[in-house]
């Protein structure tokens, strides 16, 4: 059974940082493309970033990108999301996810088992 857990979310302030972590198991997380992405209250999933089983970054919406940064630990099975210089439009419910595919298209099809999120709250 594949199971996706988030965590490191919370309350921050504008201009402030948290680092998201996912833990996976019951797939083989070496050989996974993994993402994050997230959700705000009345809107669509929202890509972030994905990570492909070689470590290779890939990052579509400019808006996140450089402030946020995925990495993935492969001995702890765990993926990250450095969140730097958060905003208050970036609150909401973030997602990781893991891929059949080793090289995945950051596209929300193309992942297959989610977590169940963890949220991130930005004060202005």
């Amino acid at each position: 059974q594949v199971q996706v857990v988030e965590s490191g979310g919370g309350l921050v302030q504008a201009g402030g940082s948290l680092r998201l972590s996912c833990t996976v198991s019951g797939v083989d997380f070496g050989d996974s493309g993994l993402g994050w992405f997230r959700q705000a209250p009345g809107k669509e999933r929202e890509e972030i970033a994905c990570v492909t089983w070689t470590g290779v970054p890939e990052y579509p919406s400019t808006s996140v990108k450089p402030r946020f940064t995925i990495s993935k630990d492969n001995d702890k099975k765990t993926l990250y999301l450095q969140l730097n210089d958060l905003k208050p439009e970036d609150t909401a419910v973030y997602y990781c996810a893991v891929s059949k595919f080793p090289i995945p298209i950051l596209r929300v099809r193309d992942f297959h088992y989610w977590g169940q999120g963890t949220q991130v709250t930005v004060s202005s």
